[in-house]
């Protein structure tokens, strides 16, 4: 069932995994019915049928880990350079700013001014001119699968969506790479963080305005994720069945990221 979706964003996002499919990247393959259509209505709610892909996620990824997604990922956005249609990301900076006025009632003065600020700050950036198409746009470690020590699957393609590639690798890093214990809570693993970037950078070389624009990146992904949970958790939809995250991970993320002028891993 697609409870997220909008019945005319469908297309977008089933067409999708079925082009990646057929490129050979890991993702489920949408199933036609009797009269090749890719999804019905099931209750009055759009659905549809897909492949079983094998595998878990991981919990505690390691560099290892790390270096097989940054490369299952490096695939995916060449075999999605070739997807034609196009779709604006529905939790770009128009939704943040949305989202922030929703949410500011339940947070601390200190955190509406960490916000006003991030989004200040990213407004004088732009994404248009880096390389860009059909993103996966929550590449987070329960949406990967495992066999063994492979990526099996690439899973939950719901927040899809036409951006800047090196952005998706920014949302991926800020999870996968991402200390969660400890007096470093929301930094960097530079052994993780490394092993990503590299492997991820062998199949496509991101190009110098992709490498200029890193720290903004991994900023806008921290940002991006701290008002989605925070919009989740104050605000959830009537009937949502989801598990909302806590929203203080995100936080320290973009703590993070804020106060440290990062520079892209080996510049």
């Amino acid at each position: 069932l697609y409870e997220r979706l909008a019945p005319e964003e469908l297309p977008f996002y089933l067409n999708l995994m079925a082009h990646l499919a057929r490129a050979g990247v890991k993702a489920p393959a949408p199933q036609p019915d009797r009269t090749g259509a890719l999804w019905s209505f099931l209750n009055g709610k759009p659905a549809g049928l897909v492949t079983r892909l094998d595998g878990d996620p991981v919990e505690r990824p390691t560099p290892a880990h790390c270096a097989e997604t940054g490369a299952a990922l490096a695939q995916m956005h060449l075999a999605a350079a070739g997807y034609r249609p196009r779709l604006s990301n529905r939790r770009g900076p128009g939704w943040w700013r949305q989202a922030a006025r929703a949410v500011r009632a339940f947070l601390t003065y200190e955190q509406q001014s960490l916000m006003a600020a991030e989004i200040k700050f990213q407004a004088g950036f732009a994404k248009t001119k880096l390389p860009r198409g059909a993103i996966h746009g929550d590449l987070f470690c329960d949406n990967v699968l495992f066999d063994g020590r492979r990526v099996s699957g690439i899973i939950d393609f719901g927040f899809a969506a036409t951006d800047a590639f090196a952005y998706d690798l920014a949302i991926a890093v800020n999870d996968w790479c991402t200390v969660t214990e400890g007096a470093r809570q929301g930094a960097l693993d530079n052994e993780r963080l490394v092993a990503m970037i590299a492997a991820y950078d062998r199949l496509r070389p991101l190009n110098t305005e992709e490498r200029t624009m890193w720290p903004v990146l991994l900023r806008a992904a921290g940002l991006r994720f701290w008002l989605s949970r925070l919009y989740d958790l104050h605000l959830p939809r009537a009937g949502e069945l989801t598990h909302a995250h806590d929203p203080v991970n995100f936080e320290r993320i973009l703590l993070d990221r804020a106060s440290i002028p990062a520079r892209f891993p080996g510049s």
